[in-house]
């Protein structure tokens, strides 16, 4: 049996399907629906923003989406034929994911 790696991905896949599922349509509603309709304050959320617990909610919420959609997405070129370009693939787009995981912790320690 071949050795691969892709267990390894399956891990930050999963818990990005289940983090993303629960946590961004509370951030919607409090982004798109609650500041506009003047629930929430603009103010506030930013100020709530700084807590090192909503910091840490963005961060997970950020950096485990971006991985579950690079799975899929390197998941649904494999299933599209793209069996040739698997390895640039996952380069490209776990890398991507690292990058932008990468971002969010130097933005949200600078926020």
């Amino acid at each position: 049996m071949a050795k691969s790696n892709e267990p390894l991905w399956w891990g930050p896949f999963s818990a990005g399907g289940q983090i993303s599922a629960f946590l961004t349509p509370i951030t919607v509603v409090l982004t798109g629906i609650a500041v506009p309709l003047g629930w929430i304050s603009a103010g506030g959320l930013f100020n709530l923003v700084h807590h090192p617990l909503a910091r840490l909610y963005l961060f997970v919420l950020i950096s485990l989406s971006l991985f579950h959609g690079a799975h899929r997405t390197k998941t649904t070129f494999m299933e599209l034929g793209m069996r040739g370009a698997q390895g640039l693939l996952a380069f490209l787009l776990y890398g991507g994911a690292i990058v932008g995981t990468v971002l969010a912790v130097v933005f949200l320690i600078r926020l």
